[in-house]
């Protein structure tokens, strides 16, 4: 089997953020699009500002005339989607049919794979516009591929045509995978959007811009942390007390600095009160409980500091 895939037929089936970029990428690198599905104005305007000229058509259509079909639906919306077109006799012998849900595996496809079709699952682990300014973020973004064995060459072909770094993910593993990213982008999100609400409420104008130096050289350096091998760990994978899992931590937790958490709690607490902030306490405790577990585990904290720092910690915690 080639590793290079040849120049394919591509339909889109859901041209949303991730869709219309992942058509256009394909498009650049010289397959042809054949058709895309939209129904929403964003949709349709991606498509013709990503995918000029290409027809908007009904999906079973973009199915018929397509080698290779990028279902680029939302999660919950992918098993009905390919259940009702396999209904529907869509499906075809040979094709290609390619989901990017993070969550799902090939398994969710199997009503394609029952009509013959070349299933895989191949989730770029990027944030997505929907925009050109997508494109270039592509480059050496990884991309998660779960398929049979057979296929591997077939999905990490597509991911480095578009300058992707395949990653092969085990089905069973798909939603701890899509679970951990979603983790790490999503709450990273909402823990800047509550730090700068706080420096707004302290009379800081731009915490945007106070953030910036601070945010990006902790992300950094934890990012360097994450790739530090996890040596002496049984499995041989990074845990709780691997050197590089905690190594960019600091602050008061690192540091056993118990009056100064005590301090934050207090004043989160009245910033909560106010209704100015009301996730904010709760989601510092929560982390800086996980702060102190594996900074104990790691050995930057001895018994007796993580135990006042956790009685500190449940001490202003309302639940307890």
């Amino acid at each position: 089997m080639s590793a290079r895939p040849a120049r394919l037929g591509v339909g889109v089936v859901g041209a949303g953020r991730v869709g219309a970029v992942l058509g256009h990428a394909l498009r650049a690198v010289g397959h042809a699009v054949v058709g895309a599905s939209g129904v929403s104005q964003d949709s349709l305007e991606r498509i013709d500002t990503l995918l000029p000229g290409v027809p908007v058509l009904e999906v079973p259509e973009v199915v018929r005339r397509a080698e290779l079909v990028l279902v680029t639906v939302p999660d919950d919306e992918l098993e009905g989607v390919v259940g009702g077109l396999a209904a529907l006799g869509a499906w075809q012998p040979g094709q290609l049919v390619l989901h990017t849900s993070g969550h799902h595996g090939t398994a969710v496809l199997a009503p394609a794979a029952a009509a013959g079709a070349i299933t895989l699952a191949v989730h770029p682990a990027m944030t997505f516009t929907g925009t050109s300014l997508d494109l270039a973020r592509l480059e050496g973004t990884s991309f998660a591929v779960t398929c049979a064995p057979a296929l591997e060459p077939i999905g990490q072909a597509i991911v480095v045509e578009i300058g992707g770094e395949p990653v092969m993910i085990d089905e069973a593993q798909r939603p701890l995978y899509h679970a951990a990213l979603a983790h790490a982008s999503n709450h990273l999100v909402v823990l800047v959007a509550q730090a700068a609400h706080a420096l707004a409420a302290a009379g800081v104008a731009e915490p945007g811009r106070m953030l910036d130096a601070l945010v990006h050289a902790s992300l950094d350096g934890a990012l360097r942390a994450a790739s530090t091998d996890a040596s002496g760990d049984p499995a041989g994978l990074p845990g709780p007390g691997a050197p590089g899992a905690i190594a960019a931590l600091t602050g008061p937790v690192s540091r056993g600095d118990v009056g100064t958490v005590r301090g934050h709690l207090e004043v989160l607490a009245a910033f909560g009160a106010d209704h100015q902030g009301p996730d904010l306490p709760a989601s510092y405790r929560t982390l800086a409980r996980a702060a102190t577990s594996r900074a104990l585990a790691a050995g930057r904290l001895g018994e007796a500091q993580a135990r006042d720092l956790l009685d500190a910690l449940d001490a202003l915690d309302p639940e307890h």
